[in-house]
């Protein structure tokens, strides 16, 4: 039995922090807060109803055919049309022709991409590894400033038009969504504290290698951020760059705004944040992972998903891999796993370099 047929709870992965939006509550307009305070009072609902309540994702969602061939995709879009009754009315479903709701076509491809690239290159079939139909619902809720995986499907807001753009626009931020997906199928990493900021780079880890895959991007070319797409061009990037959500490239400097503030990312465990909100700091310490990984990616050279991917997905599929891993046991991990590629190296020097000595 997969483990997406266990009965545990699923936490929302949201892909906006909440720091992101109490920053825009405290200095937006009128507006800018009423959509910041409303999504932020959205998702906490949405939390506190998934936590507390035990759900069987495997008899949610549909098992897929007995006939479905591995490395086949199925998906099926949704539309909530402003509402927030999940998951919707279907617009799109697999192999049919775009439907001219942008939103909803988007959402289609990068669920499709993101699908291709766990196959091609991990001989992954879809997220549980046992074909598990791709569903995305689009427009949810009125000016919805976020997205987030339930579990059992993507969903996505349009975002204010403000501030954000329709949060479909941006790949790395679906297939940030949807890993987050293999990382609960595989190894259940707590989504606290220091396992759950390793939850959330995993999933900015592969979003970045899904859209570099997309691109034919080395680990040179690209720009290694995340969501770059998503806000508008109100908001101010930091040293003349574009504005994204996080960068993994340098974790601190995604964005330098007078509404968002100034990205508050650590990339070296000096500078660790210590808190109990966001679930004991998942968003902002993962940028000490991120840039680990991005620091491996760049040593290594190259496509940065054959070596550099493959060794963390290793990593995510290794047994002695536990729920509650530190970032210290995850990057033993990895060096471990770096070894078959000879490229140990590079992936200890990473670590040393944001502060986590290893010997393994």
């Amino acid at each position: 039995m997969g483990k997406f047929q266990q009965q545990h709870r699923h936490s929302i992965f949201c892909i906006l922090p909440p720091y992101i939006l109490r920053a825009i509550a405290q200095n937006g307009n009128d507006q800018q807060r009423s959509v910041a305070l409303q999504a932020l009072s959205d998702d906490m609902t949405f939390r506190n109803l998934r936590t507390g309540t035990r759900v069987t994702a495997g008899l949610r969602r549909k098992r897929p055919s007995a006939f479905l061939v591995a490395g086949e995709k199925q998906r099926t879009i949704f539309s909530a049309n402003q509402t927030q009754t999940l998951p919707g009315v279907i617009v799109r479903a697999e192999g049919s022709k775009p439907s001219g709701d942008l939103a909803a076509d988007e959402a289609y491809d990068g669920l499709g991409v993101t699908y291709d690239f766990f196959w091609e290159q991990f001989k992954r079939n879809s997220i549980d590894d046992e074909g598990m139909p791709l569903n995305g619902t689009v427009h949810f809720g009125v000016d919805y400033a976020n997205a987030f995986w339930d579990g059992q499907r993507m969903v996505f807001g349009d975002g204010d038009n403000e501030l954000f753009n329709r949060f479909t626009l941006s790949l790395d931020v679906i297939a940030h969504e949807l890993t987050h997906g293999v990382t609960e199928d595989e190894a259940q990493l707590l989504y606290s504290g220091q396992s759950g900021a390793l939850n959330e780079s995993v999933s900015d880890v592969f979003g970045s290698l899904v859209k570099q895959y997309t691109l034919k991007q080395t680990a040179k070319e690209a720009d290694w951020l995340i969501g770059a797409e998503l806000f508008t061009d109100k908001v101010k990037g930091s040293k003349g760059k574009p504005a994204a959500i996080r960068s993994m490239k340098d974790p601190g400097t995604a964005y330098d705004d007078p509404v968002l503030g100034k990205d508050p990312q650590p990339k070296h465990m000096k500078d660790f944040v210590t808190t109990f909100e966001d679930n004991g700091g998942v968003h902002i310490n993962s940028g000490i992972p991120n840039h680990a990984f991005y620091l491996v990616a760049t040593a290594i050279g190259g496509n940065a998903w054959e070596k550099s991917g493959r060794i963390w997905y290793e990593t995510l599929l290794d047994t002695r891999l536990k729920p509650n891993a530190t970032f210290q046991r995850f990057a033993e991990l990895t060096i471990e796993n770096a070894k078959r590629f000879k490229a140990e190296a590079a992936v200890t020097k990473a670590w040393d370099q944001v502060g986590i000595s290893s010997v393994v």
